[in-house]
């Protein structure tokens, strides 16, 4: 089978080329750059960015399916260049299924389309946790239209779900796990709220395998079609336990100390008002939506996922770890 993955070069994109290749399909990334590390999998790779309508439609032409996984991520930025990239490049992925005849369609969501404030999210499901409101960061807005369209976008001809994976790390992370890493050997990281709030993390092999469990079981009308779903381990921690846990397998220094939620959120506030008005380069180093987000209990069952296309974390928090200490122990990430 054919399968077209956007942001194949990324760190979940590469682990889900890495996996379809090992299942025997043909895959294609579709990506801004390239990317050396796709090489060695046989992945052909077309550059292009995701809100060419024309040259995404043209990537898709010849594919079985499409994995979704391409965004633009992150705290700060343009409300347009969010949209850009989340909004209209999931139509276009969209456009494209129809123009081809593509009949599934596995897209990589985020939790955060249900973030409210500091409302926290302790074991509920797609089912039972509604879509947000007020969002004060771009990412969130953008992603839960962009959600909408993919779920409304499933009929007959074009299978569609989409996976809400929270906070993925593991080794090759280039994103989370060295920003904690940096903030924490400069003495800049702290936790918002005394970081006795429990959260949901997701190994990255974990994730991967949520995105071809739903794969093998999406068609029309399958119990997976047209639905969301929150994807983790399924072992919710303290954010103190999980962070620091995963500063002791990077080697790096254990954070204790804190900072309120009020006087956290009102930081925040401050750095967007400075990063708009000079404007700074760089992200901030704290938002409202980030301090919300540090702060809030953020934890979800997977049984939904289990019941609908056989879900099951095979990669425990205890063993990720191993695997992770053991990765920077031999110099990697």
């Amino acid at each position: 089978m054919k399968i077209l993955v956007t942001g194949g070069g990324g760190f979940l994109g590469h682990a889900l080329c890495k996996g379809l290749v090992e299942r025997g399909h043909e895959v294609v990334s579709y990506n801004r750059g390239h990317y050396p590390s796709l090489e060695p999998l046989g992945v052909r790779q077309i550059q292009g960015d995701l809100a060419n309508r024309e040259v995404m439609i043209a990537a898709c032409a010849g594919m079985d399916a499409v994995f979704h996984n391409a965004a633009k991520a992150g705290a700060w930025g343009s409300y347009d260049s969010y949209h850009q990239a989340n909004v209209v490049g999931t139509e276009n992925v969209i456009a494209a299924c129809r123009q081809h005849g593509i009949g599934r369609l596995v897209y990589t969501s985020t939790p955060s389309v249900t973030h409210r404030a500091t409302h926290p999210v302790e074991g509920g499901t797609a089912e039972t946790v509604p879509y947000g409101e007020g969002f004060k960061a771009p990412y969130a807005t953008t992603k839960t239209i962009a959600e909408k369209a993919v779920l409304a976008a499933n009929d007959a001809n074009l299978a569609a779900v989409a996976l809400r994976p929270r906070l993925i790390w593991g080794p090759g992370d280039q994103q989370l796990l060295p920003r904690l890493v940096s903030r924490a050997k400069a003495g800049r990281l702290r936790f918002v709220g005394g970081g006795d709030n429990k959260i949901d993390t997701t190994y990255i092999d974990n994730a991967a395998q949520a995105h071809f469990d739903a794969f093998a079981a999406l068609a029309p009308g399958a119990a997976c079609a047209g639905k969301a779903y929150f994807i983790s381990n399924g072992e919710p921690k303290t954010s103190r336990e999980i962070v620091n846990a995963l500063l002791r397998a990077a080697g790096a220094p254990e954070v204790d100390k804190s900072l309120p939620f009020g006087v956290a959120y009102a930081i925040g506030a401050i750095c967007e008002g400075l990063w708009t008005a000079l404007p700074l380069k760089g992200e901030p180093p704290l938002t409202r939506f980030l301090a919300e987000q540090l702060a809030t209990a953020h934890w979800y069952s997977m049984a939904p996922a289990t019941r609908d296309f056989g879900y099951v974390p095979k990669v425990s928090i205890d063993e990720g770890l191993k695997r992770l200490t053991a990765s920077y122990a031999r110099g990697g990430g």
